[in-house]
């Protein structure tokens, strides 16, 4: 598949990155969406060379929060940076050389094959001397989603889990150097969670920006450099794993009794809920 580039002036490739910068930022935000407010306040900041998941219950607000450092929601006050420039300042085209997004749910309306699918995250190079990568980009993230032995199958005709891994295939593909995955763990199996975010800590080793929104306190915990926590549209909490997760803090933004304790082999932090009397 070849993809035309779009018509007007081509815009600048992004320049280097180094570990430690700061590839998305959202300061004072508050974000509406109709009469509601689901944002109020939020300050957050995605580094390079790092995981940083947001976690909390559902309604929190952290697809909203996702969408809004992605610049695919506006603010209503605050702002957005991506790559230290106010997201509004960014094209679309700009924008996709910069940040790759996966969002909760896929869907094609045409019988595309799962390789075509994969190098539609290769657009926003069309025309441009990355293009020569097309290839290797693709295989090499159908490789890590372990999607290559289906790569002539129809989406459509992909299960649940295995649309899942060939989406975040198409948004490792783009190689933008910040990522942004809503949920990407939602639909799979225990192999697979653990899988995609052992690609998201190789993603951060390699030096990009790697936000994602987890459910899973235990996966958050295993592989989030740093977390944010989301109550009610406000950030509760912000740092490692092993120092904001509490038993106290998780069990009231939860409104579930929760335990946290260290795994008897290697101490790392475990978080279980407190069930039966």
């Amino acid at each position: 598949m070849r993809w035309l580039r779009l018509p007007g002036t081509r815009p600048a490739s992004p320049g280097p990155v180094h570990p430690g910068d700061v590839l998305a930022e959202a300061e004072a935000l508050h974000v509406r969406l109709g009469a509601r407010e689901v944002l109020a306040g939020v300050d957050v900041t995605a580094r390079a060379g790092e995981v940083l998941a947001l976690v909390g219950p559902n309604g929190a607000g952290k697809s909203t929060l996702l969408g809004a450092l992605a610049a695919d929601l506006p603010a209503a006050a605050g702002v957005v940076r991506v790559h230290g420039r106010p997201a509004s300042g960014w094209s679309a085209q700009e924008l996709a050389l910069r940040r790759a997004v996966l969002p909760q749910s896929a869907a094609l309306s045409f019988p595309f094959a799962v390789e075509e699918v994969v190098r539609m995250g290769r657009a926003p190079w069309a025309g441009r001397a990355e293009e020569d990568e097309d290839d290797s980009a693709v295989a090499a993230a159908m490789a890590a989603t372990e999607v290559t032995d289906f790569a002539g199958r129809a989406f459509s005709a992909l299960s649940g889990g295995e649309r899942a891994r060939v989406a975040l295939a198409r948004v490792l593909a783009q190689r933008a150097r910040l990522l942004l995955l809503d949920e990407p763990t939602a639909a799979l199996d225990l192999r697979h969670q653990e899988l995609v975010l052992r690609v998201c800590r190789a993603r951060a080793h390699a030096g990009d920006a790697v936000v994602v929104v987890l459910h899973d306190l235990g996966l958050a915990a295993a592989y989030a450099h740093r977390v944010v926590i989301l109550r009610a549209g406000r950030a509760v909490a912000d740092g490692r794993p092993a120092e904001i997760f509490t038993d106290r803090l998780l069990s009231d933004v939860y409104q579930q009794p929760v335990e946290v304790f260290p795994h008897p082999r290697t101490g790392e932090v475990l978080v279980a809920p407190v069930r039966g009397s």
